[in-house]
């Protein structure tokens, strides 16, 4: 049996980034305003090491390249997942993602990018931005070009255990105070909008108008979560999307429960509490992989984590 693969996060530091990563996670790192935990990523722009077992130190890109028996031997270049804590201490700039098609053509072969929010924290007022109001890309072109972006974007209330699904072509933003777990697909595409006209080094962040433009979808319709639970013993499982690069779900288990390992692979982020997965200790922050053919395992303790697989 192969073993669990727990990986080792890799941490940016952004401009609007917080310090929760290292107090509510805990996490061992060097800035206060990291921003965002990449935790688990096969991604040249952060390649998470693995952290203990059989396969210390070596890189999750290079597992996938060369043990593709631990992912059920399923197809494809790259790596189709990457998991991210997101920690928003200002807001983020508009932006929006192309699909698989555009992201092709225009950026050099590269996935598109659909992805999922989970809300693991945020202010008791709460906002993030999920679409937008122009009913044509001639209204749509307008009302950028003339910064009316508080009658364009669509502002929504948010609450801890939120969850939204963002599709390509969707125009969103996270907003201040604001902590997610992000599950997309392998692609560090994002293409903005409007930054608050910020300055990174002394310069303005570049924007992407025409390409965002291209591709927001008009009208802008909402992707729906699916949010559908299931008792399982000592807890549940809420599945809360499920799409073509993707199943998120949410497991909470008080208690011991057994699980099987039906999938290429299943990746497990702790968001809450600790316990064990088979008897090794598993706490709030830790990321991992459960390879294919593992088989049925022991989940016990208090314990709260967003399960992800294609």
């Amino acid at each position: 049996m192969q073993d669990i693969l727990f990986l080792e996060p890799v941490f940016k530091e952004m401009i609007w980034g917080g310090d929760r990563l290292r107090t509510d996670f805990g996490y061992e790192i060097p800035s206060d305003s990291t921003g965002e935990c990449w935790a688990v990523s096969a991604h040249t722009n952060g390649d998470c090491r693995i952290k203990s077992g059989e396969y210390q130190g070596e890189t999750l890109s290079s597992l996938w390249a060369n043990h593709r028996e631990l992912f059920g031997n399923v197809e494809g270049e790259v790596f189709p997942l990457l998991i991210k804590i997101i920690d928003a201490k200002q807001d983020l700039s508009i932006q929006v993602h192309p699909d698989d098609v555009y992201a092709r053509e225009h950026e050099n072969g590269s996935l598109g990018k659909t992805e999922c929010w989970y809300i693991l924290n945020c202010e008791e007022d709460g906002k993030i931005v999920i679409g937008h109001n122009a009913n044509s890309k001639e209204e749509l072109a307008s009302m950028i070009h003339n910064n009316k972006w508080d009658d364009l974007i669509r502002v929504l209330p948010i609450k801890k255990g939120d969850f939204f699904q963002i599709v390509p072509g969707t125009v969103h933003a996270i907003k201040a105070g604001t902590v997610i777990l992000e599950t997309q697909q392998n692609s560090d595409i994002t293409y903005r909008l409007y930054d608050y006209g910020r300055l990174q080094n002394g310069k303005p962040r570049e924007l992407h108008i025409d390409k965002s433009i291209d591709v927001i979808t008009c009208p802008q319709k909402l992707a729906e979560p699916l949010r559908k639970k299931r008792d399982i013993k000592a807890g549940e499982i809420e599945t809360l999307v499920s799409c073509e690069f993707y199943t998120v779900e949410k497991i909470k288990v008080n208690g011991s429960t057994e699980l099987e390992q039906t999938e290429p692979f299943t990746i497990l982020s702790v968001i809450a509490g600790e316990g064990c997965l088979d008897g090794v200790k598993i706490k709030k922050g830790d990321h991992l992989i459960v390879p294919s053919g593992f088989g049925s395992y022991i989940l016990e303790g208090n314990i709260e984590c967003i399960s992800s697989h294609i």
